[in-house]
């Protein structure tokens, strides 16, 4: 096989595994949530603590990434993990007891990391390895892809099955992707050479810098969270917009599927730190504008731009922990998913007592913007401290 070959089957192992992980496992439950609210009496705060829950996995799985340095453990684990995935789909269906619920979204925020870290960082690792661009671009199209084909199937399903039933078909679906998940990606390789025979060396950043990094994408943590998981439930509360909110996640996972790829193409002209900052800019808008604006316009235009931006920020940061860390990228990958993890976590419960109070979710909306303004000022402030650690390392050289 052919080395560019071999590349697109790596890639598409890893398309398959986000779709599987964070499209079936994970974002199935977005569109899924206000049938099951009306369905199987799911309630409002449960429906956030069911979010937060997930995302307490997903930081148990970004803890693990971050202390595991072996390789070969790392594919044994990202293997397990797509298979926790496909198990936790098929539970969501079995039951409507809460406790059930509460550890199939625990255990599917672990697969959603054995794919997002584990799974990234071996297929960064093997793109390093055997020459190739340092770009996850057509790797993350797969959370697009996972996003917009659940918001059809859930849109679709709708007319004629209900909640449970639609949880089983996600499971078949999950056992398709499950295939080439698993029997693309080749076992890594641990030499401490790259294919040509380059040496691999790590470049950490100064602590200085990993301290605000690590501050700033807590705040795009909290962005992506609120309107990932609660944006087919606020825009179907919105006057005029009942009902439509399937739309607006189909929305956000169309314009995810190319993100990835324009922001690496963005980031190759401005820089990496530029392309964060201006994804961080129109996400911001974009997570307002259902409020602001209103109707239908305001509720794709918000999708448009949230999904054309918070999944190119996650694949900008993933990529420069690459960066620093060739020999181990999930390591630092893992640290950064901490920061977003915890904000995860803390998010969806936020807006869940949010909409408890206020009768809507549309406050978290307020929350998710401003938490996103401090990590854009944050970020610009990342900027002065690279160009400080610049100098001293030319000052030193």
């Amino acid at each position: 096989m052919s080395d560019q070959k071999q590349r697109m089957k790596v890639l598409g192992a890893g398309i398959f595994s986000l779709m599987l992980a964070l499209g079936v496992a994970r974002f199935a439950y977005t569109p899924l949530l206000p049938l099951m609210q009306s369905q199987a009496g799911l309630g409002l705060a449960e429906g956030g603590w069911l979010a937060a829950i997930n995302y307490l996995g997903y930081l148990s799985g970004a803890l693990l990434a971050a202390s595991i340095s072996d390789l070969v453990l790392k594919d044994r684990l990202y293997r397990i993990g797509m298979v926790v995935a496909v198990l936790t789909t098929l539970m969501m269906g079995f039951t409507t007891d809460f406790t059930v619920w509460a550890v199939s979204r625990y255990l599917a925020g672990l697969s959603s990391a054995a794919a997002m870290l584990l799974g990234t960082g071996l297929i960064l690792n093997w793109l390093i390895r055997h020459g190739h661009r340092h770009e996850l671009g057509i790797h993350f199209a797969g959370i697009g892809l996972g996003i917009a084909g659940c918001s059809v199937a859930v849109a679709l399903m709708s007319q004629w099955l209900d909640w449970r039933a639609q949880w089983y078909v996600f499971t078949a679906l999950a056992c398709v992707l499950l295939v080439p998940a698993l029997a693309w990606l080749p076992a890594p390789d641990t030499s401490p050479v790259t294919k040509s025979g380059a040496p691999m060396h790590d470049n950490p950043p100064s602590p200085l810098f990993m301290r605000v990094f690590m501050a700033s994408y807590f705040c795009a943590g909290v962005g992506f969270v609120v309107s990932a998981t609660f944006i087919v439930a606020i825009v179907n509360r919105l006057p005029g917009l009942e009902g439509q909110g399937s739309w607006s996640f189909l929305a956000i996972g169309l314009a995810a599927m190319p993100a990835c790829i324009v922001w690496d193409f963005i980031a190759r002209r401005t820089g990496a730190l530029n392309a964060l900052i201006l994804a961080a800019v129109l996400q911001i808008v974009g997570i307002l504008l259902p409020v602001v604006m209103g109707g239908s316009l305001g509720a794709i235009g918000g999708a448009l731009l949230f999904g054309g931006t918070f999944v190119g920020m996650v694949s900008l940061v993933l990529t420069m922990a690459g960066r620093y860390y060739p020999t181990r990228p999930a390591k630092m990958m893992g640290k950064m998913t901490i920061s977003y993890g915890v904000a995860q976590i803390l998010g969806p419960a936020v807006t869940g007592w949010l909409g408890e109070t206020f009768g809507s979710y549309a406050g978290g909306l307020w929350f998710a913007a401003a938490m996103m303004a401090v990590g854009t000022v944050l970020l610009l402030v990342l900027k002065m401290v690279d160009r400080r650690d610049a100098q001293v390392a030319a000052g030193v050289a």
